[in-house]
């Protein structure tokens, strides 16, 4: 098929229409698409795991105030009528996965009360919103979209919208958002919602890409030789046996840096001549190489996968994962290790149009059902300001909760908001492999090597500490003082001693069993 979005000679709106003209009439009067690579990998994992949650996205967003629920079911029907992923469901048709879009119909939004003293409403809509994280969602019947208000008191509402991450992203909530509050604003003051018209939708980007295979296979070949002999897991010390299946019982550990932080990671990012996730990402490598004792590390990093103008206004799982790898071997300082994360950054960003999901099957990894192929870390930093939302007079806010579920071993994201504000840092865990304790330590070691590195980046990576002065008191000093002070005399009569004195208390424990000081005396006395 013409690459419709490249035609030339054609004015930008002449190359929608033309698109979208062409890849409907392709799809047929069924309104059956196929699935974009990303889309097929989840598909895929659903039909080894149904229902797996920890493909569920939840948001649900606080408002507190006098709230026009027939103005917000408006609202949120509009969302669904324009934006077809929102109504869509998967089948198989000759043995191969379709995308499905269904006709809309007239929506309903359920007001669902939970009417709780003020004083534990917190704690109500945050178990009510895990609870949403937790059901399932069934690809082949759908809806994949649910959408319902919680009615925690007269003035005190949760909007609750939950989707599979089949048919959405974090920047598509970003959209909904932006939609609902010019929508509600207008139905609130009594008139329609002017939004522009959608010239494509997500299955018909998914037909493009599934027909541009030229621009894929010349940046496989790139990936091909990356990724070539690339280590296929990153060995940090587990404090648990990694389970033969690998499994996805997320935890998180939610921590606030001063703004100081912000301005520390932008200063030198200034002075290396390298953007900030450049000096973030080197700070999480040179934690990951002290943590496992290698010095490959492939560690994975989200993009928005909308290279092109004509999806930035759609609803849709466009986001792609990029595999960057790196080596650390020689003992870099850390202004030579960013030069080598810079290098790896740029390179991988110029290729980043060829799913994840190709690059793993051209790959031809050996798979294993205990942990995911190529990347089992996640490193994400937000620098961008997000949109305030405003819904009339409404006070909002964010209700998260813990999540349940997680895809990744380890997932580290920074999010620098405003600057003067405290940066956020969240890591995600897998609970069945790392205690909390574990993952708080390894966050304070990225904030002592970071901080470190920004003080002075000739430090090599062996020299960049590991915690803050009193954790290394303690493992170097307080634990390796064994001076003890023992009575004198013979041991068989210090022995004697104490059996005499705690005659009860365990002298011997071992596989075998256990030996109290007077048994092992009299053991003593026979031999």
């Amino acid at each position: 098929m013409t690459d419709t979005l490249t035609a030339a000679g054609l004015t930008a709106e002449e190359k929608r229409a033309r698109l979208a003209e062409l890849l409907r009439r392709k799809a047929g009067p069924l309104r059956q698409f196929p699935l974009s690579f990303a889309q097929q990998r989840l598909w895929f994992l659903d039909q080894l795991e149904p229902g797996n949650p920890a493909y569920n996205i939840i948001s649900a967003l606080r408002m507190r105030g006098p709230l026009d629920v027939p103005a917000m079911e408006r609202s949120v029907a509009d969302l669904v009528r324009r934006h077809e992923p929102l109504r869509t469901i998967f089948r198989t048709s000759s043995g191969e996965p379709v995308q499905v879009v269904l006709p809309y119909r007239d929506l309903k939004l359920p007001v669902e009360a939970l009417d709780a003293p003020e004083e534990e409403r917190d704690a109500v809509a945050h178990e009510r919103v895990a609870r949403e994280m937790e059901t399932p969602f069934d690809l082949a019947r759908g809806p994949l979209f649910r959408a319902r208000i919680l009615r925690l008191g007269e003035d005190d509402h949760v909007l609750l919208l939950g989707m599979h991450h089949i048919v959405t992203d974090g920047w598509s909530i970003g959209v909904l958002y932006r939609e609902l509050c010019t929508s509600y604003a207008a139905y609130t003051e009594g008139r329609e919602p002017e939004l522009p018209a959608l010239p494509i939708q997500y299955a018909d980007y998914a037909t493009w890409q599934r027909n541009n295979t030229q621009v894929l296979e010349e940046q496989l070949a790139f990936w091909r030789r990356t990724l070539a002999g690339a280590p296929a897991l990153l060995e940090l010390p587990l404090d648990h046996p990694r389970p033969p299946v690998q499994t996805h019982d997320g935890g998180m550990v939610r921590l606030r840096y001063p703004p100081a932080f912000g301005e520390t990671m932008r200063s030198l990012a200034l002075r290396l001549e390298a953007t900030s996730f450049m000096v973030v990402l080197a700070a999480f490598y040179a934690l990951l190489a002290r943590w496992s004792g290698q010095d490959d590390i492939v560690v994975g990093t989200p993009t928005a996968g909308r290279s092109r103008r004509e999806t930035e206004a759609l609803v849709g799982f466009f986001i792609n994962t990029i595999a960057l790898r790196t080596r650390l071997d020689g003992d870099p300082t850390f202004e030579e290790l960013v030069q080598r994360v810079r290098q790896t950054t740029i390179d991988a960003y110029a290729h980043q149009d060829v799913p994840f999901e190709r690059v793993v099957d051209e790959l031809k990894v050996e798979r294993a059902l205990s942990h995911s192929p190529v990347t089992q870390v996640n490193v994400i930093l937000h620098t961008e300001p997000v949109d305030p939302i405003v819904l009339g007079d409404l006070k909002l806010g964010l209700v998260e909760p813990e999540p349940a579920s997680t895809q990744y071993e380890l997932s580290f994201s920074l999010r620098d908001r405003w600057k003067g504000m405290p940066m956020e840092f969240d890591v995600e865990y897998n609970r069945n492999l790392f205690d909390r304790a574990t993952v708080e330590r390894m966050a304070d070691h990225f904030h002592s090597i970071f901080m470190a590195a920004a003080a002075d980046p000739t430090l090599r990576l062996s020299q960049l500490p590991l915690g803050d002065q009193a954790e290394r008191e303690e493992a170097l000093a307080k634990w390796n003082r064994t001076e003890a002070a023992y009575p004198d005399g013979p041991v068989h009569a210090l022995v004697a001693a104490q059996a005499a004195r705690t005659p009860a208390a365990a002298a011997v424990i071992s596989s075998a069993g256990r030996l109290s000081y007077a048994e092992l005396l009299g053991r003593a006395h026979r031999l």
